[in-house]
Order: C-alpha cells, then structure tokens, then sequence
C-alpha cells in the first residue's frame, strides 16, 4: 500500500526472506567443526540474531559458512563472533576479499615491483600477485582493515591507473590499451625526437649557426644545447614521472636509474659547465622509444590471450515464452535454450536439443574436421556452427563454461614459474645493485686508472646505469611462457602452468595407457563362443547380469551388445568386484562370475579342457584336439591366445561349476597412433612404453603395431604408479598420459601428466598437468615439440641478454659503447630481441 503513515504491504518478505539489497555484501567464514546438521543449525541461529544479516547458508559438507549483511548495521567480526557465541571456531575467512584490478601501463618487471612494494605497504593486505603480461594484479586483503578502494589508491600511488576491477563489477580481463604509436608517451616520444635531431643538426652540420644564447660563468647554452634540453623535457617527462614513483615506492629500477641519469647530466651541465645536454637528449628521446617498443612487445602478448577471450560471442539469442530475443551471455541462465543459426558462434556450453549441423571445435579441442552434431551431443562456447540450425539447452553459465575454465587457467599458469624463471629472477636482485656500484666505481676511478677526462668518466658512468636495469633478462622467460601456453592453447592443449610447459619439454620417456590413448577406448563386442549347452543369448544373458552394475568399459560394451540382441534382464543380486580379475553376483538364485581367464583357473577349473557348444563355431574350427564327445577344446591353447593375439581382451562367463561362453572384446587401435610415437621419437623421446591392465597377448599386440619399445601388462593402477616410478628412476623425467580419471594416480606420480579427450570431462581439465582438450592424439607430440622448442627458447632468451648487457657493460670503461647504443642495444634491442624470439613459438603447428 502507498500513502503516508499506511501499513506495511502485506507482501513484504518475512525477515528470513529478505530479498538481496545492492548494498549487501557478502561473507565466507570457514568453521570446520561445524560438521553435521545440528551444529550447522546453532550457528544459523546464532549470526541471524544480528539484526543486519540477510542471509546464512551453512554448507556442512565443507565447513563453510556464507552470509548476506548490510555492512552499515554488522561487520565481518560481528558474524564472526556470533559463531563463535554459538561454540564454534572461526578459522579463516573474517572479511577476507580476493580482487583483480586491471592496470593495463603495468606492462614490465619494473612496473610490477613499483606495485608491489605500494600493495605490500597497504595494511590489511595479505597475498598479492603481478602479472605484466595481462596488466592484472590479484590482492586479497583483509576488509575488516582495508577496502578494494584503499587497494586502488595504493596501486595508482605507484603511478598506474586502474581502468577496472572485480570489486567494481568488472571482470578482471587482460588490460587493453591504446595503440601504443598513437598514444600520449608515444607524441611525447616523436616531439622529443624532432628536438634531438634538430639538436644534432646544429651541433654537427650548422656550426656556423649555433649561436650562443646564454652565458653565466662557466655555463653557456647554444642553440643546439637549449633544443637539447627542450627534448629533454619533452621526451624525459614520463621517464622522471616514473622515477619519482620508483623512489617513492623503494624500488631501484630502469625508471629510476634512467631519471637518475637524466637529471645527472642536466645537473653537471647546468651546476659545472660540462655539456652534457646531448647525452641527456639522447637518452631521454632513446628511452621512450625502447619504452614503447616495450609495451608494443608485451600488447603482442596480450593480444595472444585476448584473442581467446574474443572466441566467446558477447552477446545469445535466447528462445523466451516463444520469441527469440537477444540478451548479453551474462544474462542466460541454465537450462535456457538458445538459438544458433549457420555461421553464428556458440555463444554457451550446452546439449543440442534441435536440429543436425557440423561444429568447429577447433577453437577448443584444436581439430581441423568440423564434427557432426546432433540431438542429444555436447557442444562448447566459442566454437562455430558451421552449416545447420541448432537449438542448444545451456549446461554452464557465462563464467562456467569449458572456454572460460580454459582462459582462466591460460591466465593462472603465469604464477607457476619455470626453474630458469626463479632463477632470473633471484640473479636479477644481485644484477642491478652490483653494476650500478660498478658505475660509481668507473666515474671516480677513471680519470686516474684510465687518463680519461671527468666529463667522459661520467657519461661512463650514465651509460651503465643504463645497463643496470635487467628489463630484457628478467621478462625473456615469462614472455617465452605466455607465448608457448597461448600457442598451445589455440590449438587444443592446456598447459597449467610454465613449470609444466619447460618438465614436459625435458622429459625422456613417455608412459601411454592403452585404453582411449592408443586405442580408441570404445569396446565393442566381436566375438560370443557359447560352451556346453550354452548358445548365445544364454551367454549373452549372463554375462549382461553379471556386468550391468559394473562401471568398466568392457562391461558396458558387453551390455550394449546384450540389448542390440534383446537379451532378457535376470535377477541380480549380492554384486561384487574383484579387482583386477573380474566380478561375481548372484543371478536368480545362482552365483555366477565374469572375468579373466585366471579368475576360472582360481575357481578350479581346467581351462585345456573345456566342451564347446554342438553348433560348430569359431571354437570347434580352431580346435586342435578332440575328445571322444567331438566338442572338447583347449581354451588356453587356441581359443585365448588366437583372440588376444588379435589384440582382444577374452572375458569367461560361468558358474563356479560350468564355463558357460568366452566373450571377446576388442578396442581399435586410433588410426594416428603409430604416427604419434613415431614422431615422438623423431623429436628426440628416448623410451615410449605402453602400460595397460590387459593381459599380455593383446598388449602385445597392440605394442607391435603402434611401434612402442616396451610394455608393461596386466598392470593394477598401483602398478601403473610403481612403473611410472621405476621409469622416472631410470630416465630423466617421465610424462604419463591417459584419461585423466581412471589413471590419476599414475598421472599425478609422473614429472608431467597429461590428459587426453579432457574438452568434456571437469575432473581432468582440473587434476591434470596438461589436457588434451581433442581426443587426437597427434597432440602429444605437438605438445613435446611445442615445450621442447620453449625451453630452447628460454635458454637462447637468458643467455642472449645476460651476454649482450655483460659485453656491453664491460667494455663502456675503454669507450667502446655510446650511450645510444646502451639504449637502443641493450635496452631496446634486447627487449624487442627476446620478444620476437619467443613469438617464433606460435608458428609451431600440429601435425594434421
């Protein structure tokens, strides 16, 4: 009801009820001894007794606790002490807040410990991390001491803005910027240039013209001198602007050791008379350049992650109470059913629910052929609908979704730093210091050990400290990192992390599961041989009992061929697995097995003596003797081993008194497999080895014909893990690959574990080191030539830039190095040098 001093609408929500309030906010505390229902019950009782609070959701499953709460009537401390009034300890969580902030001119390693060492001041902050090559920084803080806003001022006082956070509503994408030849530095930049040259013209050319234009003392200013000093200001503004954050955030970097050099020069001409205003030109109009080229290299990179961010359509036609309409993705629920005409991009992950049409997944999975989708298939945002009209119910939101899971982690990998990364990184902390006392040394020591004058003692000393900053040494390696996972990643591979894109690249052997990795992984039933009495349903009819509660591939192939034959359903009951062997049940009373061959050897029977059934058969042919019945066959000696020789797994099916039939089921090998370890082993592997559960006949088999030099079968999984120990001993470094479930403990044991056929499967993309997101396994080699190919990389990157600043610095003393070419050589060109060095990463190619 409306009107003043009116009752309260009568459809008002009950306290208990309240409705989200913008202003809201929320809490995660984590109470691990709340731990069952009645527990979870006393605190909700308790927190709701603050008037403020909107909303408690307990999860006892996971110790945590959620609550909404108006922050001008409760703080985080309020709830936290209400659950502890109700008994029970806060561990963690009271007004901690994780938040990204984009700072897209944070685009170096300077740049980034300027911010650094401004969020670590910040009270209240407890983690922080820098990434130049996305312009991000994620901080979580306490907010019970400190804000998102406190976080920004903090970021800003470095000298950075920032254009957008999580905390604001954003995000927290890679930074875009201006184009870096059009912006104000750049202008800046070009301005300062002109001076210089103008400058250089008439100090050389126009002698004549060079007039003296001012004369105080021992100072004079000429022509050339005062367009010297104007490029100074134009060019240097930006340079002196970023020193004064390096000295106010206590950080020796290329800013502060350039401004410092600047300003140097300009001092001793304008204090002592020691013209020094061309070198304080040059380098402030040399610096901006290599600055630009700079933040041109690390855009370069940038774009490499924002072009899998652009895969994902902005915007979905959604079907709503029977009209199509066009909402943002962020907009679409789960469970709605969106519209994708020819041509359109899948804008969400979801099932197909109408109509038939040929879907790239290369986007996603890296597969050249389009693949048919029809009712019933699953398909991925970002990939494209290539020729028919699909009506697609969505499975994931906007932020949840296959391709958002991929560039998050894309994005996180950065954190995981290389060996050699850690290393430049602890060597640049001694780099600077040492040669910047190196510079202090050369310009006193000069004039006497080498008979130079003051003047050019202390241009010396300006041109090393211009080689003390290690910009190109310390970004060579994460830049190589950013280029080798984003190359990978727009070709179906997802590297979580620098430290597995250099382990994979060092690896000597190779460990495959035979089971969906060199084969397939779709069983299919190729042969039922009935015994005794038996014929084929009757086998058919067991075996499905037998194997319906089982969750092993081959069981529900034997299932899939039992119903293609409509085979009757039997009682089950008392189901049970023996691992490794087989399983047991009871079917209508009677106890029946299924499994391996030594499974009926343990259960007593003689398996050289077995009755076929009287129909002929595949059996009967391939008997070798007979017994007076004309039926009897030798199961080991003809029947097991011709099937497994064929590369099929033999399953027996019986009573613990009669063998009833032997199913044969067989895996097809993929038809790129051969190629795939071949090429492995062109590309320098030292060992493939196959490791499978199946018995040693079909491993065998299958070994042969896909080129492996060993296997390993009828392998448990804690062998697996055994062998792939025993293999990591013996080489250097070993890279287990298989399906990312069933195999995780062999793949978490390895140097790297990789996943196959993982587009589709969350358990893999989230416990594997590397997942092939296709199920293609022309990948793999792809992979190890990509990491391989990265690691030489790195090397050329360090050792490049560590050469160049080391030569250059040591001959500076003896008058060998200009200060331009500190600059343009040392800086710039080292810069520009690793960068391009790295994007050569994004050429390399799978096979197809």
């Amino acid at each position: 009801m409306s009107g003043h001093g009116g009752a309260s609408d009568d459809t008002d929500p009950p306290d208990n009820e309240r409705t989200a309030d913008a202003d809201e906010e929320s809490l995660q505390l984590t109470v691990p001894e709340m731990d069952c229902p009645s527990c979870a019950g006393k605190v909700e009782r308790s927190v709701r007794e603050l008037d403020a609070v909107a909303d408690v959701d307990p999860q006892v499953t996971t110790g945590t606790l959620t609550v909404r709460y108006d922050p001008d009537g409760a703080t985080p401390e309020d709830v936290a002490e209400r659950v502890e009034g109700a008994g029970y300890a806060v561990e963690s969580g009271v007004g901690e807040a994780t938040e990204t902030f984009t700072a897209p001119e944070m685009d170096c390693a300077s740049c980034a410990g300027k911010v650094e060492n401004a969020v670590a001041d910040v009270d209240g902050v407890t983690t922080y991390r820098t990434q130049p090559t996305t312009g991000k920084v994620t901080v979580t803080f306490d907010r019970g001491r400190t804000t998102a806003d406190e976080v920004t001022r903090a970021i800003e006082n470095a000298g950075y803005e920032v254009v957008d956070s999580t905390a604001d509503g954003g995000d927290g994408g890679v930074a875009e910027t201006e184009s870096v030849w059009r912006s104000r530095r750049a202008i800046k930049t070009w301005v300062s240039g002109v001076f210089t040259a103008l400058g250089l013209l008439f100090e050389f050319v126009l002698g004549g013209a060079n007039a003296e234009l001012l004369a105080a003392g021992a100072v004079t200013i000429t022509t050339a001198d005062a367009l010297f000093l104007a490029a100074v200001v134009a060019g240097g503004q930006e340079i002196v602007r970023g020193g004064y954050y390096s000295l106010r955030n206590r950080n020796l970097d290329i800013d502060l050791l350039m401004s410092l050099a600047i300003l140097g020069a300009v001092a001793v001409s304008l204090g002592f008379g020691e013209a020094l205003y061309m070198e304080a030109a040059t380098l402030a109009f040399l610096f901006s350049v290599a600055e630009l080229l700079e933040r041109y290299s690390m855009d370069r990179a940038r774009n490499s992650l924002q072009e899998l961010m652009d895969l994902s359509p902005d915007e979905a036609t959604v079907r709503r109470d029977g009209e199509e309409v066009t909402v943002p993705v962020d907009q679409v629920a789960v469970g709605d059913v969106v519209v994708v005409k020819p041509g359109e991009k899948i804008p969400l992950d979801g099932e197909v629910i109408e109509g038939e049409s040929a879907v790239n997944q290369a986007p996603i999975t890296g597969e050249s052929v389009p693949v048919d989708k029809t009712p019933g298939d699953e398909v991925y945002a970002g990939t494209v609908n290539e020729q028919g009209y699909l009506e697609v119910q969505v499975t994931s939101e906007a932020g949840d979704n296959t391709l958002s899971r991929i560039i998050e982690m894309v994005e996180d990998a950065q954190a995981n730093k290389t060996e050699r990364e850690q290393f430049v990184e602890r060597f640049a902390g001694y780099y600077t210091p040492v040669v910047v006392v190196f510079a202090v040394l050369v310009t006193a020591l000069s004039p006497t050990v080498l008979g130079v004058s003051a003047t050019q003692a202390i241009v010396y000393g300006l041109t090393l400290l211009v080689l003390s900053c290690p910009c190109a040494f310390v970004i060579s390696t994460p830049v190589s990192v950013v280029s080798g996972i984003t190359s990978g990643a727009k070709n179906g591979v997802l590297i979580k992390g620098g430290d597995h894109l250099e382990a994979m690249g060092e690896v000597d052997a190779v460990a495959l599961d035979k089971t969906g990795t060199l084969t397939a992984g779709e069983l299919r039933v190729t042969d039922v041989v009935p015994l005794g009495e038996n014929d084929e349903a009757d086998v058919l009819r067991c075996a499905k009992g037998l194997e319906s509660r089982s969750e092993h591939p081959i069981g529900e192939a034997i299932v899939e061929r039992a119903e293609s034959r409509g085979v009757d359903d039997r009682a089950v009951d008392e189901f049970e697995s023996i691992t490794g062997k087989g399983v047991r049940a009871e079917l209508d009373g009677t106890t029946h097995y299924a499994g391996k061959p030594g499974l009926f050897e343990e259960l007593g029977f003689d398996l050289n003596h077995v009755h076929a059934a009287t129909d002929g058969g595949v059996v009967t042919r391939k008997s070798q003797r007979l017994c007076e019945r004309n039926d009897c066959v030798d199961l080991l000696e003809t029947v097991v081993p011709d099937l497994q020789t064929e590369g099929k797994t033999v399953v027996l099916v019986g009573t613990d008194e009669e063998i009833e039939g032997v199913i044969a089921v067989a895996d097809d090998v993929r038809p790129e497999a051969e190629r795939a370890v071949a090429r492995l082993h062109d590309l320098g592997v030292e060992h493939v080895v196959m490791l499978t559960g199946d018995n040693e006949r079909t491993a065998r088999a299958i070994a042969e014909r896909v080129g492996v030099d060993e296997f390993r079968a009828e392998l448990l999984p804690e062998d697996k893990v055994d062998a792939v120990r025993e293999l990591d001993d013996e080489y250097d470094g070993v890279a287990m690959v298989g399906d990312g479930i069933n195999d995780a403990p062999a793949l978490a044991t390895a140097t790297v574990g990789v996943a196959m056929g993982a587009a589709g499967t969350d358990t893999a993309i989230e416990t594997a080191d590397i997942a092939l997101m296709g199920d293609d396994l022309s990948r793999l080699p792809y992979l190890y030539e990509l990491s391989h190919d990265a690691n030489g990389v790195i090397r050329q990157n360090i050792w490049t830039s560590l050469a160049v600043k080391a030569g250059l610095a040591l001959a500076v003393p003896f008058g060998y190095v200009p200060i331009w070419a500190a600059v343009l050589i040392g800086d710039a060109g080292m810069t520009l040098g690793v960068t391009g060095n790295a994007m050569r990463l994004s050429r390399i190619t799978p096979e197809e």
